[in-house]
């Protein structure tokens, strides 16, 4: 077993590893930090979920110098909560040695950003919209950059950044160090490297180094109709602490949480439709556990590093087996177990198939639950509540009435009457959603390692 210490990291990152709970470098970690400390140019094709901000981060922090003036570093990544996610993690990295940095994001009063620019940060980590945005406003200046790092590169390609991202590249001058991370390396993001890295080493992460070790996965075959009930049954079942529900779009995304809500469920969506410091809110109380389930689209969920997510629901298949992964991603972390569940539709099952293949991981198919099992799920939490109630609680200041009321009632008509106030109700009044066509408009199939677009259409079923 490889350690940090023989990597050749000096004391503070060491320090800074320790702390951070980092036992043993991951396998990107393991080849990427010695290629990237000598200073090379390198690219990593890695999914999520395999430590890929600290493959990069470790040199980056450990290789600039604590008493820069400028700006030395800069990593760009394709979403807000991404930029956000990525620069806490650096500056985990960098606390012993004093290296600090900013993220830059759209969203956030530009006028704040630019008094903490002002502060002199060592890295900055950004959208490419609002770096261009402060190019152009002087605000920041390029002419220092020792060390660049493009993250998420082909999410950044489908999000249509590749335009923006060359243009911030060519106000780099000088020699520097490229690191550009991405799941795939379609023929865009092998152009951009050609024309900006010089002889970069590639690493790449095999399939089966990057499944979720810790997370069940399973699937249910269902009628697109019966998708909304069914999730309410497995929401009462599971009686999840976290869970996470990706639906195809955003107007998906706010007609489930409505429905949820409506149900009594504590949920909250995220889409890129939000306003920033909302953005904030639901993920602070998603963290806090203030609200217990997400209903999130792939981009927005992009770069959320919550732990004590329990279940991920795909209410929706994802469009490629790169989503499958990054979404079941938010569950079973740091050695904990998660489950993820797909529900697939009949048309589905072949693209369930390609997911399976890629992933190397074959999914148990799960039944359709029952109303029945819905309302015994109900009771089992409810009884579950009530033991952890009178085990933890100080229940003193009720025994006087408890006994008023045994001296009236037996003991397990009113455990019974307990047990049914805690217990919720299913609730079966018809939800009715907007029906989803999930061959209308741009779609992308997985030819090679590229993207093609295609376009169909069918007719509208009613839920």
């Amino acid at each position: 077993m490889v350690t940090f210490t023989e990597l050749g990291l000096s004391q503070p990152l060491l320090q800074a590893v320790a702390n951070m709970g980092f036992e043993e470098p991951t396998p990107i970690q393991l080849q990427t930090i010695p290629i990237a400390m000598a200073g090379r140019d390198l690219i990593g094709q890695a999914q999520t979920g395999t430590g890929k901000t600290a493959a990069y981060g470790i040199p980056m922090v450990e290789r600039i110098a604590v008493d820069a003036e400028q700006i030395r570093g800069m990593v760009i990544t394709p979403t807000r909560e991404l930029a956000v996610q990525v620069a806490e993690e650096l500056n985990r990295i960098g606390q012993f040695k004093g290296i600090r940095a900013l993220p830059i994001y759209g969203g956030q009063d530009i006028n704040r950003q630019i008094k903490a620019l002002q502060k002199k940060p060592h890295i900055i980590v950004g959208t490419p919209g609002r770096l261009l945005d402060h190019l152009r406003r002087r605000t920041i200046r390029l002419h220092s950059i020792e060390i660049l790092v493009l993250d998420e590169a082909d999410e950044m390609l489908n999000m249509g950044f590749i335009d923006d991202i060359e243009t911030i590249l060519r106000e780099i001058p000088g020699q520097h160090q490229t690191m550009l991370f991405s799941a795939t390396i379609p023929l865009p993001i092998q152009n951009l490297a050609q024309k900006f890295m010089q002889a970069p080493q590639t690493i790449r992460i095999a399939s089966k180094e990057v499944t979720v070790p810790n997370t069940e996965q399973s699937y249910i075959e269902l009628q697109e109709k019966q998708k909304f009930d069914v999730l309410c049954r497995l929401l009462d079942m599971q009686a999840p602490d976290l869970a996470i529900v990706f639906g195809r779009t955003k107007r998906r995304v706010d007609e489930l949480a409505g429905a949820l809500s409506k149900r009594g469920y504590s949920v909250e969506a995220i889409h890129g439709d939000l306003t920033q410091p909302k953005r904030e809110s639901v993920i602070r109380q998603f963290k806090e556990g203030i609200i217990e389930i997400l209903v999130a689209t792939d981009v927005a969920a992009r770069g959320l590093d919550i732990t004590g997510v329990t279940h991920v629901y795909n209410f929706d298949i994802p469009q490629d087996p790169e989503s499958y992964v990054h979404r079941i991603g938010r569950t079973g972390r740091v050695g904990k177990p998660g489950q993820a569940l797909t529900f697939v539709t009949p048309r589905e099952i072949e693209h369930l198939r390609s997911i399976e293949k890629m992933t190397r991981r074959k999914m148990v198919r799960e039944p359709i639950p029952t109303l029945t099992e819905s309302i015994q799920g109900q009771q089992r939490v409810a009884m579950e509540k009530l033991l952890q109630a009178a085990a933890a609680a100080d229940v003193k200041q009720y025994r006087e009435m408890a006994e008023d009321l045994l001296a009236e009632t037996d003991s397990v008509t009113l455990i019974a009457a307990a047990l049914k106030l805690l217990t919720r109700e299913p609730d079966t009044t018809p939800v009715q959603l907007t029906p989803e066509d999930p061959a209308r408009g741009k779609r992308y199939s997985r030819v090679g390692s590229q993207r093609e677009r295609w376009s169909g259409s069918r007719k509208k079923k009613s839920w």
